[in-house]
């Protein structure tokens, strides 16, 4: 009994210590699994931030440089050449205000789509950073059926052609999504992480496709180059006599008679005489 006391004497706190740690364990595995459940959410949120940013900067950029044009107005003396200068560069920066707002738009849109999907996403769904490996594996498979069908490789050579400008860039986008596909799949992901590859997965898609529809033109092209109309062949003239003189020359000729066959001494034989028919054969038949 002295021995079960100086047990739990030495070891009280071993029991809460589990449980916190057990507890700290479940916290951290629910907390990642629900980080990683509304990343899309948050990474668009993020966006939004960014995009609210730009509006931001581009409209002060485009206030400065309408004061620009009134100053520049101001001045008398100011050539027409700086007067236009200033009036292109405050258009310009009036298109880029309007994009930025635009861009804002977008960003606010799908701040909302993720929301949804945030809420509507049942526990067993992927999440979406599986999504996007996903949509990666797809691309890359899709590619490399132009290197496992051999119909397909002989159809579109362009798409296994490396030097070719479509499919170099295609490949290029590949690379970069898998060279962001490591960090992105990682235990703590970032939204600016998750943005970075889903943009290089989305160029990628964008990318195959282009290369795709440049590898069908150029199929299409080279069959179209094919003539299929009637085949004309012009005769010479020499042509039609020198068949008639060949034809004259291979037709049958008597041979004549070999010197060493003897000759025949016989007399002619004298035609056969023809004698007139019996009378009883040509009289008509009795009448009755």
């Amino acid at each position: 009994m002295e021995a079960f006391l100086l047990f739990v004497e030495s070891w009280w706190w071993a029991a809460p210590v589990a449980a916190g740690a057990g507890a700290a364990g479940y916290r951290a595995v629910t907390t990642n699994r629900r980080r990683a459940r509304r990343l899309e959410l948050d990474a668009a949120q993020y966006e939004e931030r960014l995009a609210y940013r730009s509006l931001l900067a581009a409209r002060a950029d485009s206030r400065a440089a309408k004061g620009d044009v009134l100053a520049t107005k101001a001045r008398r003396d100011a050539p027409a050449s700086v007067l236009a200068e200033a009036r292109r560069r405050a258009a310009a920066m009036k298109d880029r205000e309007w994009s930025a707002s635009l861009n804002l738009r977008a960003a606010r849109s799908r701040i909302q789509a993720a929301r949804v999907q945030y809420h509507s996403r049942t526990p067993g769904a992927p999440l979406p950073i599986e999504v996007l490996v996903a949509r990666q594996d797809a691309v890359t498979a899709r590619w490399l059926s132009y290197e496992t069908d051999p119909a397909k490789a002989l159809a579109f050579p362009q798409m296994l052609d490396a030097q070719h400008p479509t499919t170099l860039a295609f490949l290029r986008a590949q690379r970069d999504a898998q060279e962001l596909r490591s960090a992105a799949t990682s235990d703590r992901v970032t939204p600016t992480t998750y943005l970075a590859y889903r943009d290089a997965v989305g160029s990628a898609e964008a990318a195959f496709e282009e290369a795709e529809r440049d590898a069908l033109g150029i199929a299409r092209d080279n069959v179209s180059d094919l003539s299929w109309g009637p085949v004309t062949i012009s005769i010479p003239p020499w042509l039609p006599r020198a068949a008639e003189m060949l034809r004259t020359m291979t037709g049958p000729v008597e041979s004549p008679p070999s010197p060493s066959a003897p000759r025949s001494t016989d007399p002619p034989t004298p035609p056969r005489p023809t004698w007139p028919a019996p009378a009883w054969r040509s009289a008509p038949p009795p009448q009755g």
